[in-house]
């Protein structure tokens, strides 16, 4: 599945991807660095694998991704969903504004809605 970006459709057709798709999850959260300074001591964060969406903004219209992350901290972009209105992109892009990270946005619940009801998930 992963040779070229896969879209929409190829992901509809993976429901290991879509069970594993974290919800819950930011791009800077899977891009910060391994192990935080607590005080006197450094800790590791805790494993993060499955998949999250992020929003691109480096080109000329904001592009909507799937980023796969690793138990081994290993992240690759593995899909691009071009069916997304961008006006609801450009939404969640003003609405976490403040959660910009080298180029990336976190979605929003209306687009989190939107890929829900395309991928059948309830």
């Amino acid at each position: 599945m992963f040779e070229q970006l896969s879209t929409l459709e190829d992901i509809k057709k993976e429901p290991y991807v879509i069970e594993n798709i974290r919800w819950d999850l930011e791009p800077q959260s899977v891009m910060e660095s391994r192990f935080r300074k607590m005080g006197e001591t450094t800790e590791a964060r805790g494993e993060i694998k499955g998949y999250i969406c992020y929003i691109e903004t480096m080109g000329d219209e904001p592009i909507l991704f799937l980023m796969r992350h690793t138990a081994k901290e290993y992240g690759e972009t593995v899909a691009q969903i071009e069916e997304i209105p961008k006006e609801l992109l450009r939404e969640a892009i003003e609405e976490n504004k403040e959660k910009h990270y080298f180029g990336m946005y976190p979605i929003n619940k209306t687009v989190e809605a939107w890929l829900k009801k395309e991928l059948g998930v309830n």
